[in-house]
């Protein structure tokens, strides 16, 4: 099991780049210590593949476009295909750590378009009402789910028939899936979901491309070929921020990650993330920044701490 530390996107876009991700077995084991990425959260960020995890320390936060959900310690949660999400320590606990399954649903349908895929697969993954589900170890229905996924991570690679077991396991956990989401399956969700996401995407990779330069809201929403109004309600539903709040906070997390990094000066930096002079940083920083460890030093300059090493701009 690989021990994640951060997130890599795939070059403008919000999806996550997967490198260990193979297709002749399309699945993916991780280990993350949130409270070891840089703000102690992962960034927005989706993906084709469905992601199942089980919360090992403490407690997170998933955000999706639907709202906030909790996920105490003994908990496990279902991120539905190409939901936008991301996730953060939360707020008072030290650490955060969780086991999590990515992989491709045709690992348990065998084939597009296979029976199994057009009755136990399809209607879960497209259902338009489900971006993530919970399971609790205080709902006795969800017990055995909790228990077959604890299960499921004990597997070790090198062990016997690893990919059968594993795959027998997923296949089961599918299941019951399935069974506590059917309900939801049959919900209509106002506006096609395909929809509102390629909107989404069309301007995020707008601003993710042009975020050194000066840009409107209007030219946001060009991109998408929408109108300013559409723009902004997007970006309320989908994300609870404005456009202009989201771009802001896409070049301050893409600054702090240039400054982990250690290869650019901080005005360098500031410049290639349309952030203008490092003073407008420390501004916007200390304004929209209430995870990152951080704080000054004596000379009106910010240190952020990061799990290696401490940065001073």
């Amino acid at each position: 099991m690989k021990v994640i530390h951060t997130v890599e996107l795939k070059p403008g876009s919000y999806e996550e780049m997967l490198p260990d991700f193979s297709p002749d077995f399309p699945y993916i084991a991780s280990y993350v210590e949130l409270e070891k990425h840089l703000g102690r959260q992962s960034p927005w960020h989706w993906h084709k593949e469905v992601e199942l995890f089980y919360m090992k320390e403490g407690a997170l936060e998933y955000n999706t476009p639907q709202g906030k959900t909790v996920f105490p310690q003994g908990s496990a949660g279902f991120v539905n295909s190409n939901v936008l999400h991301m996730s953060k320590v939360r707020q008072g606990e030290k650490t955060s750590v969780s086991m999590i399954h990515i992989f491709d649903p045709l690992l348990v349908s065998g084939q597009t378009g296979s029976r199994i895929d057009q009755r136990y697969v399809r209607p879960l993954i497209t259902a338009p009402g489900i971006e993530i589900l919970g399971m609790y170890p205080d709902r006795p229905e969800h017990a055995e789910f909790l228990e077959i996924l604890r299960e499921s991570f004990e597997l070790q690679e090198d062990g016997y028939a690893y990919e059968i077991r594993l795959r027998s396991l997923l296949s089961e956990l599918w299941c019951r899936l399935l069974a506590m989401a059917e309900p939801l399956c049959h919900e209509d969700a106002q506006g096609s979901r395909s929809s509102e996401k390629m909107k989404k995407m069309m301007m995020m990779a707008f601003i993710h491309e042009h975020c050194a330069d000066k840009i409107t809201v209007a030219e946001i929403a060009a991109a998408a070929y929408i109108s300013e109004r559409e723009c902004f309600r997007t970006f309320q539903d989908c994300l609870k921020m404005t456009p202009v709040e989201y771009m802001t906070d896409y070049r301050l997390q893409k600054a702090c990650h240039m400054l982990a990094e250690g290869n650019d000066s901080i005005t360098r930096i500031c410049q290639s993330c349309g952030l203008g002079s490092s003073s407008y940083f420390g501004k916007g920083f200390r304004s929209t920044s209430d995870t990152v460890p951080w704080s000054t030093d004596g000379n009106g300059g910010i240190v952020i701490y990061t799990d290696r090493n401490m940065i001073v701009s």
